[in-house]
């Protein structure tokens, strides 16, 4: 699930400002020209990567998949070697022809990924991308606010009275409408009119009962308690179980996304040996286990994992999921043209009273 963080306190304010710092990215000679949500890896990784490799790394930031698709499909991929998307946005990039091929020798990291990492199904055997963090979708609640530990969508989704006006549910497309296509027993990437539309009006009857629509401060409304239950990517829930340990992130009985973010390499790249030696250098264990240790993530780097202390595992249960039980939540997937069928549900829902 594409995220930025700086700090655990700020980082839902960053990815909403974030579009005013994205940058175009300027292609020189020999430079390595990265696009990556801001935060999302080491700071200082750029000069570590020259130190090690020679190459100059340039890290442009966008704030939103559709943001940086926008600017790739238009410009054929030029001007840009590696680029950060959630799966669903490589699947797309790959179907339009602008992504390279991986070639597996010249990325001898590969070694350090789960072997479930190579079983994804928008991508089996990473033939077009290389995963750089995954996880779920879930309830994140106060349980010291919550009678019980919720354990349906439709919990959200048709709160008890104690906890009307105190849920949030997040906004972005595929999550809105995941939630209800989740609850309703259908895939989250449905594709019948009819269920969407199904979907959309028990979304509608939903909303009567939210607090707020909120993609990047709900963690920060459960610690003041504001809210008492939201809709949660488990990543972000860690940031308010950091901040309250009364905080906890459950998974419903119906089921749960399947989110991976990857790394894809332009077919236009014009260094794709350095793109390849670029994923190889992110695929080390110190990048993985610093991507865990301060975004607070999941990564299927298993070397990263193992390197990670046991309270840490501890404190967030969420980062201990194995991926065999990650592999249970359904893969998000390119929609297609169907995606347009989501978002204008989306509108409807949002904009309903």
């Amino acid at each position: 699930m594409q995220s930025t963080r700086k700090n655990l306190k700020t980082i839902g304010l960053n990815l909403g400002l974030a579009l005013g710092l994205a940058t175009g990215a300027v292609h020189a000679d020999g430079k390595l020209v990265i696009s990556n949500w801001d935060g999302y890896m080491p700071a200082e990784l750029p000069d570590q990567f020259r130190e090690a490799t020679g190459t100059e790394a340039e890290v442009s930031f966008h704030a939103t998949n559709e943001e940086i698709m926008g600017k790739v499909v238009a410009s054929g991929g030029k001007g840009y070697d590696v680029l950060f998307v959630s799966s669903p946005f490589a699947e797309a990039l790959n179907k339009l022809g602008l992504t390279a091929p991986i070639e597996a020798s010249k990325i001898p990291n590969l070694a350090n990924l789960y072997p479930e990492a190579s079983e994804l199904e928008y991508d089996p055997g990473n033939t077009f991308s290389v995963p750089y963090a995954w996880g779920t979708t879930g309830l994140c609640y106060r349980s010291d606010l919550v009678e019980g530990t919720p354990d349906s969508w439709m919990d959200l989704l048709a709160p008890s009275d104690d906890l009307k006006g105190k849920v949030t549910m997040l906004a972005t497309d595929r999550w809105l409408m995941g939630a209800g296509l989740l609850a309703k027993g259908y895939s989250v990437n449905e594709a019948d009119q009819a269920k969407i539309d199904e979907v959309k009006d028990l979304l509608i009857d939903a909303k009567k009962n939210l607090l707020a629509y909120d993609d990047t401060t709900f963690y920060s409304k459960l610690v003041s308690g504001e809210a008492s239950l939201v809709h949660a990517w488990d990543g972000w829930c860690n940031y308010g179980i950091a901040e309250n340990p009364d905080i906890k992130y459950v998974i419903p009985n119906e089921g749960t996304d399947l989110w991976v973010d990857t790394m894809v390499i332009m077919k236009s790249s014009e260094n794709p040996d350095a793109a390849h030696a670029f994923i190889d250098y992110i695929l080390g264990a110190e990048t993985g286990q610093w991507v865990v240790e301060n975004i607070m993530y999941k990564v299927p780097n298993k070397a990263a994992m193992e390197a990670v202390g046991e309270d840490m595992l501890t404190a967030y249960p969420n980062i201990a999921i194995p991926p065999a039980d990650l592999l249970q939540g359904e893969m998000l997937r390119d929609l297609g043209q169907v995606q347009k069928a989501y978002t204008r549900a989306v509108s409807e829902i949002t904009a309903s009273q």
